[in-house]
């Protein structure tokens, strides 16, 4: 994933800070891996593919910070939701 560009602003009282990424690397690496059958290591699977800008919004968006355990279970209610299927290199239920 690549920052494109980042804005800070105020806006009233506020301080807003922008950022647009772009996540092509992103969902570029999770099809070659699809293509390549790399998912597997070992016994281990490799899921999906998922940049930390973006867990950092799932994180946020769930209201918990990234020590809370919860956050494994953030990620697999995203991944396995279906509107993230370009992310997945494995299509394995877990």
């Amino acid at each position: 994933m690549a920052k494109i560009s980042e804005q800070w602003h105020k806006d009233g009282d506020k301080l807003v800070h922008v950022k647009k990424h772009d996540w092509n690397p992103m969902l570029k690496q999770a099809e070659e891996m699809r293509q390549n059958g790399n998912a597997r290591f070992g016994e281990s699977v490799c899921v999906g593919v998922i940049d930390q800008a973006l867990l950092g919004e799932w994180i946020k968006e769930a209201g918990i910070t990234w020590d809370d355990p919860a956050v494994d279970d953030v990620i697999k209610r995203k991944m396995l939701s279906g509107d993230f299927d370009k992310l997945r290199v494995w299509d394995g239920n877990y």
